[in-house]
């Protein structure tokens, strides 16, 4: 396997994206497809299967590795997140040939400070994380969009992990005529069912013990749904009884086409979200299920 070439400035990707399409569609070939896959490293294997899926859609493939400073509401959050991208290089490079990594610093992203022009997720982004993360979602659209324009790319990779954020993404896409498609990849799981993310690193071993509630709670949910509404939710709280490690943020049901919480009248599809404090590490997670 090749190493990804990596980029740190906004010129430098715009042209290896124009120099790789071009080279690709040298001779009359088809116009070459370009995928995006925007992370803010610390990679695990659930963005390795983003990965995966960007290099069955498109011909080029970015990552980009950016630590958001827009999205995090707290100094101390944003300095905690972890930077790893020497690591995060060299397992691209392990996966995969020809990968582009765009890692630039703040100061190229946000050369004059903080935009004043930002991408408002309006009502839906301050429900849910965006209630206990305020503003949250506003930063990650803003940057995100961002990214759109510098990659130009025809498709993006997101994961299904954080539901709120690829909802709100796809209505920012529709929204604003973004000529781009937005691909979702499954929530991938360690083999005890705890949600892989970067965050999962600063669990403790008895908090990781702990964190398995979270998905506990959604299976109880799932198998419960037969019954309605309150039963599965009655059976997630039930899993959650006694962990005095976790401290639940919410536990909800949500309609998945437009994110607002189901009535009792709801029949079909919905989505099961949780997020909890676990020993001061924050956790979220989610789970398809259908009510009938």
């Amino acid at each position: 396997m090749t190493q990804p070439i990596v980029e740190h400035t906004i010129a430098g990707i715009r042209e290896r994206v124009r120099s790789a399409r071009a080279e690709i569609e040298t001779g009359g070939a088809p116009r070459a497809r370009v995928a995006l896959v925007p992370t803010m490293g610390a990679l695990h294997a659930g963005h390795l299967a983003l990965v995966e899926r960007a290099r069955e859609v498109a011909d080029i493939v970015v990552v980009s590795v950016f630590v958001n400073p827009l999205q995090f509401g707290e100094k101390a959050d944003l300095e905690a997140y972890p930077r790893t991208l020497d690591s995060d290089v060299e397992l691209l490079g392990s996966v995969a040939d020809g990968l582009f990594v765009f890692a630039p610093s703040g100061e190229e992203m946000y050369p004059n400070g903080f935009p004043a022009t930002r991408v408002s997720g309006g009502a839906i982004a301050d429900r849910f994380e965006g209630r206990s993360r305020r503003g949250h979602f506003d930063g990650v659209l803003t940057v995100v969009s961002k990214l759109f324009h510098i990659v130009g790319p025809d498709v993006a990779v997101f994961g299904r992990k954080d539901a709120q954020q690829a909802f709100l993404v796809e209505r920012m896409v529709r929204d604003l005529d973004f000529p781009i498609t937005i691909e979702t990849v499954e929530i991938v799981r360690e083999d005890d069912g705890l949600a892989r993310s970067s965050r999962n690193r600063r669990l403790g071993s008895g908090e990781r013990i702990a964190a398995l509630a979270l998905s506990r709670a959604l299976e109880a949910a799932a198998s419960s749904a037969d019954a309605g509404i309150d039963a599965a939710i009655a059976a997630a709280q039930s899993a959650l009884m006694g962990e005095r490690l976790v401290t639940l943020d919410y536990l909800a049901i949500v309609d998945p086409t437009t994110f607002t919480p189901v009535d009792d009248g709801h029949r079909g599809r919905a989505l099961v979200l949780i997020a909890a404090d676990v020993g001061g590490t924050r956790l979220i997670d989610n789970e398809s299920i259908y009510l009938r």
